[in-house]
């Protein structure tokens, strides 16, 4: 029989309400307040209420786990989980909710592990039993950020952000560890920059699983590790993470700010990265309706793009023609809603199609759906649900959030459609892809 939590319950008794201060804290209240705390500390949501509250008061609770209790003692204002009466069976527990994660943690031998004290620790979550960071590193540690990295990029690409966003995080916490361990002088840039490059990309993964907040935060870390390396590339780079959110998001004027900032000392950054960077001031223009500064964008992409040289590459950057083509054609796609042609558009996108490779899934299923968009809204549903057809071919491989919204505003787009056979199949197998994810 549970034995109540006398502790507990008088703890609660003695705070205040915030509402009526001459009254205690209700337990509809505390679980409100464990609830705000955790979203605001953590960027976790939980729905705490009554029923919980009264269990750990009956004690049938005796133990919450680590983040209730961490926040069940700032708003009742004790020390320690003894004077809240929780017993000392408290222990952590390591939670992996996809097999796919343990397979990657394994054959890429990385490992989690603890962030050191400071304003960035709420930023991630934790993961339970935690690896110590070395208190002194050198090469072995930056080239490991750096291997995690493009690992973690290259998995994003071709499956999406749901199969490696807690494994990210997970790294960053250890990598972002190691800013605080000792390091020779002639290092520490390459360690910022490294840390800087996993931050962007955990970033990009947040964003692509719709957690906005947490990805501006995390680009924000980008940002000021790239400021700390001197790192103009990273810098622009980010930023421009930074552009395609905000007009994902419907803020198309500071997604072109953010691009004009980009921008800035560009004669430092390569041709390649100028060209991308272009391409997203193009979309914000697109979507502003600035037909003419839409096309100056295009052209200034297009010039950047036939500058490149293999040998101006960075490392951590591979920008295609595949990849050059499909930006284009998305914009050249946004402009055709004002009445622009399509053929441009249209050839661009199919290129890309075409040239995509396995490894740019993600991508590939995003341009499909827009070509099949554009070849709904002009009129050859036939076209459309065979270039979509197609793109749900390899849909259930994918796990993205923004994916998945795209294929929603897909099966709204052909709905006019829909009493033809191909649109009306096409329709039901995008309910279900939808569904499943």
């Amino acid at each position: 029989m549970a034995t109540p939590n006398h502790r507990f319950t008088q703890a609660r008794h003695r705070t205040a309400s915030p509402t009526r201060p001459d009254e205690c804290l209700s337990r509809q209240e505390l679980a409100e307040l464990v609830n705000d705390y955790l979203w605001r500390r953590h960027l976790q949501r939980v729905e705490l209420d009554t029923n919980y509250i009264g269990k750990i008061e009956r004690g049938v609770i005796q133990c919450p786990n680590r983040r209730y209790r961490e926040a069940l003692r700032h708003i009742l204002g004790v020390p320690t989980d003894t004077a809240l009466g929780f017993t000392t069976r408290c222990r952590t527990v390591v939670r992996l909710p996809h097999v796919d994660r343990k397979q990657f943690l394994k054959t890429t031998a990385l490992t989690a592990g603890t962030l050191a004290l400071g304003p960035l620790a709420t930023l991630l979550d934790d993961t339970g039993h935690p690896t110590p960071t070395p208190s002194r590193i050198g090469t072995t540690e930056i080239d490991q950020i750096r291997t995690a990295a493009q690992a973690f990029r290259s998995w994003d690409s071709t499956h999406g952000s749901g199969v490696v966003r807690d494994a990210a995080l997970a790294q960053l916490r250890w990598s972002t560890g190691l800013l605080n361990a000792t390091c020779p002088d002639h290092l520490r840039p390459g360690l910022y920059r490294a840390v800087g490059d996993l931050a962007r990309t955990t970033g990009f993964i947040s964003f692509d699983a719709c957690h906005h907040d947490e990805a501006r935060k995390l680009f924000q870390l980008a940002l000021t590790c790239a400021e700390e390396a001197d790192d103009w590339d990273l810098r622009a780079w980010t930023l421009l993470n930074m552009a395609k959110q905000e007009n994902r998001l419907g803020q198309y004027d500071k997604g072109l700010t953010l691009t004009e900032h980009a921008l800035v000392r560009a004669e430092r950054l390569t041709p390649a990265r100028r060209a991308g960077i272009h391409n997203v001031r193009a979309c914000s223009f697109a979507n502003m309706h600035r037909v003419q500064d839409t096309h100056s964008a295009v052209g200034r992409a297009d010039e950047e793009f036939t500058d490149i040289r293999a040998d101006e590459h960075p490392p951590n950057l591979v920008y295609t023609a595949a990849d050059h083509e499909g930006g284009q054609g998305t914009v050249l796609a946004e402009l055709a809603k004002t009445g622009d042609t399509t053929t441009q558009a249209t050839q661009r996108l199919t290129t890309a199609i075409e040239s995509h490779g396995t490894s740019a899934n993600r991508a590939k299923i995003f341009q499909q759906v827009t070509l099949s968009t554009l070849h709904f809204e002009a009129g050859d549903p036939h076209e459309g649900a065979a270039i979509a057809s197609a793109a749900l071919d390899h849909a259930d491989t994918l796990h993205s959030r923004r994916a998945t919204e795209a294929l929603r505003d897909l099966h709204r787009n052909a709905t006019r459609h829909a009493d033809i056979p191909d649109v009306a199949e096409l329709q039901h197998r995008l309910n279900t892809a939808v569904l499943a994810t």
